[in-house]
């Protein structure tokens, strides 16, 4: 009786173990996917900025055209 509860034990340990592993493979990619993205994210906020920036002067020209033609 007791080698039959040891060895259910020893199951669940084995078990346990392996999810642990699984977790813990899988927050490494998660936090490395994580960093990428924000990454990413940084990188397309400063080509959003100077899109932005890069139409305001358009527009502020085409203000000004307009303003010496008109």
């Amino acid at each position: 009786m007791t080698s039959l509860k040891t060895e259910q034990l020893e199951q669940q340990l084995d078990s346990l173990i392996e999810r642990y592993q699984t977790l813990k493979a899988e927050n490494k990619l998660l936090r490395s996917s994580e960093n990428s993205l924000q990454s990413e994210r940084g990188k397309l906020l400063e080509k959003n900025e100077l899109a932005t920036s890069k139409i305001e002067a358009m527009i502020d020209r085409l203000k000004s055209m307009e303003s010496k033609n008109g």
